[in-house]
């Protein structure tokens, strides 16, 4: 073996801290937004502002040739995405950074549910297992009973679902098309499905909010590079624990940035989440079979 191979894990899992670090960094930025503007709307200028990493991908789009049955399933994940995105927006307004970044782990979870619905994956013992402790680790979080839950909760559970039909379509599409055209027509989709939303709630953004979407979409991009490099560098299951740092850095950033208070129940539920999670993906591994479980950060938008 040589030295390179040796420290690639190393390399893998410091582009997954890169990438943990853009996100939380996405989550600030929205949630200093302080919903000054509508969440269709950010979102809409998000993805508006981000059109220059879209350039690129136009040729491939175009010279992919695609059938009346891929552009409407293209469409399908375009219309999903997009729900979720404003879900998510939204949410991200109401809830604090770390209860947000603790309910997204909840997508890979639903995708394994939605993997055996639909594309005919076998849900063994382990994957139940899993899925059990994962649904276990969100009652932590919300606690329903002993508090109100707020309708950013029911966007961010709303969000893991839409993000996941997406996921699953995107797996469907990936077979038959070039990952660029995959990404490319995602972010074509989602911008002309958000665009008659956010006219529906328009207010005129100032030119601060606009360098913030502007940032967010930047570190959205550079999250998703960085995250191809770590796979690139490493397999997931050395990739995926890592992950969970994003949720430590979520509540260290709330509570220095916004005064947010350190919620024991938050970490312990989103612990919780990942350890079901990284199970899964470890025992796909040793196994040798196609991995289903996406990163948590796969359907981020």
């Amino acid at each position: 073996m040589s030295v390179t191979d040796t420290y690639r894990p190393v390399v893998g899992v410091f582009w997954m801290l890169v990438t943990g670090a853009c996100f939380v960094a996405v989550n600030a930025l929205v949630k200093s937004l302080g919903g000054r503007v509508p969440a269709a709307e950010a979102a809409f200028l998000r993805y508006i502002l981000g059109i220059v990493f879209l350039l690129p991908m136009i040729r491939p789009i175009l010279n992919a040739r695609l059938t009346r049955r891929q552009l409407g399933l293209f469409s399908l994940r375009g219309v999903v995405h997009t729900l979720g995105v404003v879900c998510w927006f939204y949410g991200m307004s109401l809830l604090p950074i770390a209860e947000v970044t603790a309910m997204g782990y909840l997508t890979p979870v639903y995708v394994t549910i939605g993997a055996a619905l639909f594309l005919g994956e076998t849900l063994a013992l382990r994957r139940i297992m899993a899925v059990v402790a994962a649904v276990i680790g969100v009652l932590i979080i919300l606690r329903p009973g002993f508090r109100e839950l707020s309708p950013g909760h029911l966007a961010m559970l709303c969000t893991a679902l839409f993000f996941s039909v997406g996921y699953l379509t995107a797996k469907k599409m990936s077979d038959e098309v070039s990952p660029v055209v995959v990404v490319g027509m995602l972010s074509v989709t989602v911008t002309i499905g958000l665009a008659p939303l956010a006219f529906a709630v328009w207010v005129p953004p100032s030119f601060w909010d606009l360098v913030i979407l502007f940032c967010v979409a930047c570190f959205a991009t550079a999250g998703h590079y960085t995250m191809t490099l770590a796979f690139a560098a490493a397999p997931v299951t050395v990739t995926q624990p890592v992950t969970f740092l994003q949720l430590v850095w979520a509540v260290l950033l709330g509570w220095l940035m916004f005064g947010e208070s350190i919620d024991i129940w938050v970490i312990t539920g989103g612990a919780v989440i990942i350890a079901a999670i990284s199970f899964i993906t470890w025992r796909e591994a040793v196994l040798n079979r196609r991995q289903v479980t996406p990163n948590v950060h796969a359907t981020k938008g």
